[in-house]
This record gives structure tokens, sequence and C-alpha cells, in this order.
């Protein structure tokens, strides 16, 4: 099989008929590259329409993806109309594109981002291989940075070796495309030049952030940083573990996982971008690029059991050593630790697709989500189970944590969902403030302290039985969201999955048949059908999706379970990757892309099915729990 060949067993081609303007694609018609720092996002035409420099949380130097006209971006295309297919070079984040324009000649475009496991290494450049590989290709290359986000159309110098861009508020980025590149300004900003390649030439562009005057482009040494690019990304994949059926999408999404972490303090982000809508059209558009709490016990779950030990630690001891009781248990933090900046709108981009208004902060951050305080507690726990060591220090801080639950359990909260509406009494909440309780009643043993651990427990019955006198409908059938209402909410299937009951309590079934019945669209779920403050419809939740797969595997409905995986499976996009969000109808991706709460979703849950499949397979009667597992309790 020949490369082209090869390229389009993998997926069906996009089909592009350049007009020399930005057309926007949909949410996740994308592949994303990294330096363990921040990422881009790159689309299958060889735009890069989204990068955060230097950072995750820094603002946009490319953000055409959410202003076509102000946002900036730097782009590789032929001039001709094209197919292209996208892949990722094996076991790595290294990014290939094929280009195949018909009576002319094929171009493969390699993206990446210098990347080691030692973030003292990084150099924030992103390097770009463009290879001709038959026939003969016109190709326009452009480079338009818009500083802060588009507010900043920088001054811009073609020199000798390549192009300078300068903000008012000293950036600086540079691009090499090697000598006598023929750079010229740009009618729609920026500058742009026209290369022609021919069978068997090679060239590269070099993008450098915080550069001085660009350089030859030999000394960028890209060649020697690709070669070490793929094989520190195929190091870091030989400690992967699983080997069940669902191997090669687990691998990526964990791959996806590993972009989205910050290197210097292992901190894992939501998503790497701002604003993307949950409808098109809508408002419902939030920052992302901030680490969560609740993530935690996700992540360590996750990444344990598929063998990357080191960043379930690397997250544990982040969340550890940044939280602080005396100051609250915050929701969100920045990948520092620091405190995420308050919400604000970006009045002068018009948004994806026109769906405005863009935000960077985040306004969730001073909520106050009892939940967030069991996923610590669980983390712990869980770091434990796999060979970790909690020290005092950390013990310390964690009993405070707990006992403050035992003190503001019976308060009402906002919940994981962050409505804009004020607070209630939410069944979920009221969980996870169990999970914390009934996890550290262990963690107290281990510590030798059998008073406190007698306290928690005594303190997780009063909420389980305030849970069951509060937290069921009329009819005592089934949970509601929360005290007092009569509505659905996906996040009563963790109420199941954290072994709240034993499986086989009807109220488990009961709960799990009403929330698919009320939220359920096919194979897929909403979070809830209620005014939440913010207005506007949203797409279906990717994880509460595989939060349903795997209740319905451990109530004994592996078929059924199975049936709503490979539906979530079936809307990752063409690379494998997630976006928060799927429209039921259309199947495509909506939301802040691509999103770490589904990639663990689709880790976790694959196991649990994939475990259940072989109980199932040699006849045995135990339930599909995993060994560490989140969603079942250890005692």
């Amino acid at each position: 099989m020949d490369l082209v060949s090869a390229f389009k067993y993998l997926t069906n081609p996009f089909r592009f008929r350049p007009n020399g303007r930005y057309e926007q694609l949909p949410i996740g018609d994308r592949g994303i590259i990294g330096d363990g720092f921040t990422v881009a996002l790159v689309r299958p035409d060889g735009a890069i329409d989204w990068l955060c420099m230097p950072r995750f949380d820094s603002p946009a130097m490319f953000s055409a993806m959410l202003d076509p006209e102000r946002g900036g971006l730097t782009a590789i295309t032929p001039t001709r109309p094209f197919e292209s297919v996208q892949r990722y070079d094996t076991g790595t984040n290294i990014l290939d594109a094929l280009f195949t324009v018909p009576d002319a000649g094929v171009v493969r475009l390699t993206d990446y981002m210098p990347w080691t496991d030692d973030p003292r290494a990084s150099i924030h450049e992103v390097h770009r291989r463009i290879e001709c590989i038959e026939g003969r290709v016109e190709l326009d290359v452009i480079f338009d940075p818009r500083f802060s986000f588009g507010a900043d159309p920088p001054e811009i110098d073609i020199g000798e070796h390549g192009v300078l861009a300068r903000g008012q508020n000293g950036e600086r980025v540079a691009a090499v495309l090697g000598d006598a590149a023929g750079w010229k300004q740009r009618e729609l900003g920026g500058v742009q030049t026209r290369i022609t390649m021919r069978g068997g030439e090679r060239r590269w562009m070099v993008i450098s952030w915080d550069a001085g005057v660009p350089r030859p482009l030999h000394a960028y040494r890209p060649f020697d940083h690709l070669r070490r690019t793929r094989h520190a990304w195929r190091q870091w994949s030989s400690r992967y573990k699983y080997d069940g059926p669902w191997r090669q999408r687990v691998h990526r999404a964990a791959l996806c996982l590993k972009l989205l972490t910050y290197a210097p303090t292992g901190a894992m982000i939501a998503a790497p971008t701002t604003s993307l809508p949950e409808w098109i059209g809508g408002t419902r558009n939030w920052d992302y690029r901030y680490t969560w709490v609740r993530d935690a016990a996700l992540a360590v779950r996750a990444n344990n059991l598929i063998g990357f030990t080191e960043e379930a630690r690397d997250f544990f001891h982040f969340v550890r050593d940044t939280v602080d009781p005396a100051a609250g248990l915050r929701v969100m933090y920045g990948v520092d630790g620091s405190p995420v900046p308050d919400e604000q709108t970006l009045d002068h981009l018009a948004g994806y697709a026109g769906s405005g208004p863009v935000r960077v902060g985040n306004g969730a951050r001073d909520q106050l989500q009892l939940d967030s305080a069991g996923a610590l507690v669980d983390a712990m726990h869980l770091y434990e189970h796999f060979g970790g060591i909690i020290n005092l220090r950390a013990w310390r801080k964690l009993s405070k944590i707990i006992d403050t639950v035992t003190q503001i359990w019976t308060e009402p909260d906002h919940g994981i969902w962050e409505p804009r509406t004020g607070k209630r009494h939410n069944v979920h909440s009221k969980l996870m403030s169990w999970l914390a309780l009934d996890r550290g009643v262990g963690i107290a043993r281990a510590f030798g302290d059998p008073k406190l651990a007698e306290r928690w427990t005594l303190g997780a019955q009063r909420i389980h039985r305030n849970i069951r006198s509060n937290g069921l409908d009329e009819t005592g059938r089934h949970f509601v969201n929360a005290y007092g209402e009569s509505r659905p909410d996906a996040a009563l299937l963790l109420l199941a999955a954290h072994g709240f009951l034993p499986e086989s309590d009807p109220r488990m079934r009961a709960t799990t048949d009403w929330v698919r019945a009320e939220l359920g669209s096919g194979p897929f779920l909403y979070r809830y059908r209620a005014d939440d403050g913010v207005g506007g419809e949203e797409g279906a939740f990717v994880l509460a999706g595989f939060w349903l797969a795997e209740v319905l595997a451990l109530l004994g409905d592996l078929d059924q379970g199975l049936d709503v995986f490979n539906a979530h499976v079936g809307v990752t996009n063409h690379l494998g990757l997630l976006a928060e969000q799927v429209d039921p109808t259309t199947r495509t991706a909506l939301g802040n892309f691509p999103q770490a709460f589904s990639h663990l979703g689709l880790i976790n849950t694959a196991l649990r099915i994939d475990r259940a499949q072989r109980l199932r397979e040699e006849g045995s009667d135990r339930g599909p729990h995993l060994i560490g597992d989140t969603f079942a309790r250890i005692r």
C-alpha cells in the first residue's frame, strides 16, 4: 500500500476549495499538538487557528477559530482544490496531513511542538515540515499573529531570514521559512508568500515564541527536534499497559490527556480552548483553560489503570499542594496553582460561528460546590491504593477538609453543573460529601486514628440517611436532582457508580431508567433540562453518556452499556478526539475541544466494559468492578 492509500485507509478525506479566505470548520475537525505548556489546534487544510502562548491560560496569539477577521492564524495550504487526510504518527502527538491536489501532486505536512519529559527544556516553538511526495504543488503560506486574543495586531518586520512580529506588551514571535522566502504584506493582515514544491523537496517553517531577530533555518535544528520529539513520545507510550479491545482508542485518549497536562506542575486542564459554544448560536460559552479539583479522582484512576502512574502522581501532588483548607476548597485553579481570573467578555471577538460572547476567566471560580471535597478525598484514597503514600502534612490538610465537610454538608450549594441561578440542596453534592467521609474513614484508620474514623463513620451514616429521606421523589421510587424538587440530573447516575446503594436495590435501577427516559436522546444523555440562569440550548454531555454506559454494566445490562459506549466512541473525530458535548441528531462536536472529562470517561468506561465482558465470558458472578475503582467502594 502506497503512502496516499495508507492515509486514506485510515480516514475519509476532507475536501477543500481555497478562495483566499478563512472558512469555518466544525469544532471537531482539528487535531492538536503541544509541548507540555500549551497546545495548538491544527485543521486538516493546514491552518492553525488556535494557539495561546506560552501557556494554556495565556492570551491567544492565533484565535481565528473565534473570529476569522480579528483572531489571526497561520496556514500552509495548496492554492488549488485538494483533498486532505490527517493522522498521528503511531504512539506520538506528531500530526501528519496529506494534501492530494488532482493533476498536480501530493504534499505531506508534519506538525509538532518540540516536546520532552523535562519541562526546563521547552523552547515554545511550532515546527511544520513540508514535504512534496510527488508531482509539483503550489502552496500559500500565511503568518498572521494577533496578540491578546486579536486585540493587538502586531508590528511586523520582514528580515533577511524571516519575519518578526512585535506586540504592544512586549510579545515577540518569529516565523522562519528559509532564506529568500519572499514574504509580503497580506491584505487581510500579517504576511504571506507562495512556494512551489517538487517531488522529493522538503522545507520547514518554524514559529518561535519570545524570539529575537530570526536566524537561518538550520539554526533552529528542526529535524533534530523532530527526531527527539518522536523518540520522547514513543518512550512515554512504552509505559502504556492496556491491551483490551479498545487499545488504540484508549491510547489516543491518554495521549490527548498528556497534551492537556501542564508539565511544570502536573495540573490537567479541562480543555485548551475558551468559548466554543455548547450550541451553535447560543451563549453557553466558557473558559476551560484551568484545572478543576473534581477531575483529580478520575485522572488518578484512569492513569494508574493504564500504566501512567507518574501522571497520576503529579496531578495528585498538584491538587494536594495547591488546596488550602484555611482559604476554603476552591472549585478550580490556574495551572500553576494561582487563582482563576475573574470572568470578563471580549467584545471585539464575534465568537465561533457568531456564537458570542467570548469569555476569559471563569465566574464559577467563587461558587460553593461541595462535591469537590469528595473528589479530592477519593483521589487521595486512590493514590494510596495504587501504591502512593500520603504524608503527614497532606493528612493534616485532608483531615481539615473532611472536618469542614462534616460542618457544611447540610448547606445548599451550586453543584457540579455550575448554574447561575443560586444554590439548592443538590443530591449529587450530598452524595460526594458522604463519599468524602466514607473514603476518609479508611485513611484515618491507616494513620492510626480509630476515634476519628468512628466519628466520620457516624457522619457518613447521617448523610446517607439524610439523602435517603430527602433525595427521593414523592413515591420513593427514584432519586431526584435536589431536595424538594423533582427534576432529573445525569449526576444521579453516580449514586450507583459510587456504591451509595447496592446494585440490586430497585431505586438504583429506577433512577437510572428515569434519568435515561427524561434526559436521553438515543444513546446520548443531556445533563439536565432546567433553567440554570444562562439560557439557550446545549448538546448532550459526553461524560454523562459514559457514566450511563458504566452504570448499565454495573446493573447487569452489559449489552445496553456496550451500545451506549460504542455510540460515544463513534463520535470521536477523525483522530480519536472528543469535545465536551455532541449534537445527538447530527453527532457533531459541541463545546470546548478537546475535553479532558470526555477522554477520562472513555478510558474508565472502556476498562469497565472490557472487564464486564471478560467476566461474562468466564461465567463469573462477580460484578464488573475494577481494582482501585473510583466508582466501587473499597473497604
